[in-house]
């Protein structure tokens, strides 16, 4: 199981602990050694350009942009690898992407995740001028036309949406391939992902015990030949009710934290029961930045070795 650590402060969703607020570029640079130091494998940020105005009760207005957010990581770590969960490919150029993405590669040694989606805000395609109805052919060229671009210097494709040829594009980047990983429940979605290295359900619409027949036709995709080892399912870590007095983790005592150990090691197992091969940090509640980094740090040393 491999863990991955969202990036807190990047949103908003509500509720969100008041700390959060106070947040300020030294407190980031922290958060990204912490969990570089700690060996967590990937810190991951998330996607909204704009949010439409019926769905900020939900999401909140506050969302950083994406791919400054991964770059800004990879640049205050030296291991972890980093991530949007998920990035929307309709709303990015893929030459730009292609390249955004290959120099990020190049600069942080090989650290480059790709998790991608087609997107569902309507109001955000509007705004960007970009038709909702055709985001799934649309994406499945994009990242045709990314992939051409990262192993051809001199790259020609001609598609119904991209058209590149007479140029030159480098660098290229250092993994070859560069692990894409498709988040979505469709059947679309399972065949992209299929073709891909790795799969991350919405598990807004699909629980963990439910995942079965879909990676069942992910699986009988041919384009999945060979990947029985190595194909990633990414699924979140909820958090059940919490074993303690105090609202928040610094306020437990031991035998509270010993009791919240054992419910995250029987969720964990349980999601890898269902075929899940990664899994996320929990939102533990927590009530300071000093009280989320000693959190990140007993789950990395009560939890994880508990479950590799």
């Amino acid at each position: 199981m491999k863990f991955h650590v969202p990036l807190p402060g990047n949103n908003r969703i509500p509720p969100h602990p008041d700390w959060i607020l106070q947040l300020k570029a030294p407190d980031y640079q922290r958060i990204a050694a912490t969990v570089d130091d700690l060996g967590y494998e990937v810190l991951s940020t998330s996607e909204h350009v704009v949010m439409p105005l019926f769905e900020v009760p939900r999401l909140g207005p506050y969302w950083t942009h994406a791919l400054t957010v991964m770059s800004f990581l990879a640049g205050a770590t030296k291991r972890v690898r980093v991530d949007c969960h998920v990035l929307v490919v309709p709303y990015h150029h893929p030459v730009e992407l292609a390249k955004i993405v290959s120099t990020l590669d190049v600069l942080s040694g090989g650290r480059v995740n790709l998790s991608i989606g087609v997107g569902h805000a309507v109001k955000e395609f509007e705004i960007l001028g970009l038709p909702f109805a055709e985001r799934g052919r649309m994406t499945d060229e994009a990242l045709e036309v990314m992939k051409h671009c990262w192993t051809n210097p001199l790259p020609n494709f001609k598609g119904q949406y991209f058209h590149v040829d007479d140029v030159a594009f480098e660098p290229a980047p250092v993994q070859q391939p560069v692990p894409i990983y498709v988040g979505g429940n469709s059947k679309a979605a399972l065949r992209r992902a299929a073709r891909h290295q790795g799969w991350q359900p919405n598990p807004v619409t699909l629980t963990a015990a439910e995942m079965g027949p879909s990676l069942d036709y992910i699986r009988s995709q041919p384009e999945f030949a060979g990947k029985e080892d190595t194909f990633d399912v990414m699924m979140g870590l909820g958090m059940g009710p919490l074993p303690f007095k105090a609202p928040v983790f610094g306020g437990a005592d031991a035998s509270e934290r010993n009791a919240l150990r054992d419910q995250l090691v029987e969720a964990i197992q349980r999601l890898a029961s269902y075929g899940t091969t990664s899994t996320s940090f929990p939102s533990i509640p927590t009530g300071s930045l000093e009280d989320y980094l000693e959190a990140l740090a007993w789950f990395a040393e009560e939890v994880v070795p508990a479950v590799r």
